[in-house]
């Protein structure tokens, strides 16, 4: 009998123990959640940076203010040049900041041939000096027409405006441009 009434506390001590192991899951799973959560908040706001970084690409490359003006290449900036300020979910505020970083820069550009040049194109055409007299039109003694295709680099930062995640996205551009471009914006 002496036995028996020792093994009665044994089975108190089982369940506190049990007890403190089933805290101990129900806590490890609630912080496995919250990590969860905070994961799929960055990823979100990652792609909202991404997005509205690509948004600002675009933008940009849609009109010739980049290669015209690469200084002041967005209409309407945000808080100074090649700035864009996006509101991502539609309050009114400003969610994330897009800036264009360096202005955008021509790498390349190659003169295009007058040869090269289909007429009947109105792109083309542009593109032409001139028929009949050579003497003193310019590009005639190079045989060069008045444009070039060139490469250019648009390189955009997106910063959320609240936890200041930074995202960043390089496009590059090939656009036929004026010469008068190419001499003031290109290597050559």
């Amino acid at each position: 009998m002496k036995m028996l009434h020792r093994q009665q506390g044994v089975t108190l001590v089982m369940a506190l123990v049990m007890l403190v192991v089933l805290t101990l899951l129900a806590l490890t799973s609630f912080n496995l959640n919250q990590s969860n959560l905070q994961v799929v908040s960055n990823m979100q706001q990652r792609d909202e940076a991404l997005a509205a970084a690509r948004e600002v690409i675009e933008e940009t490359i849609s009109n010739t203010n980049f290669f015209t003006t690469p200084s002041n290449a967005l209409a309407n900036p945000c808080g100074g040049n090649n700035r864009r300020c996006i509101d991502t979910n539609g309050d009114g505020t400003t969610d994330v900041t897009v800036a264009i970083t360096p202005q955008p820069a021509c790498v390349k550009a190659q003169p295009i041939k007058t040869s090269d040049l289909d007429l009947a194109v109105e792109e083309d055409l542009k593109c032409s000096i001139g028929a009949g007299q050579a003497f003193g039109t310019e590009g005639a003694n190079t045989g060069n027409s008045t444009c070039a295709n060139s490469i250019w680099d648009v390189n955009v930062v997106a910063t959320d405006v609240v936890t200041e995640a930074q995202v960043e996205v390089t496009q590059g551009i090939a656009v036929r441009v004026p010469e008068d471009n190419v001499a003031t914006n290109c290597p050559t």
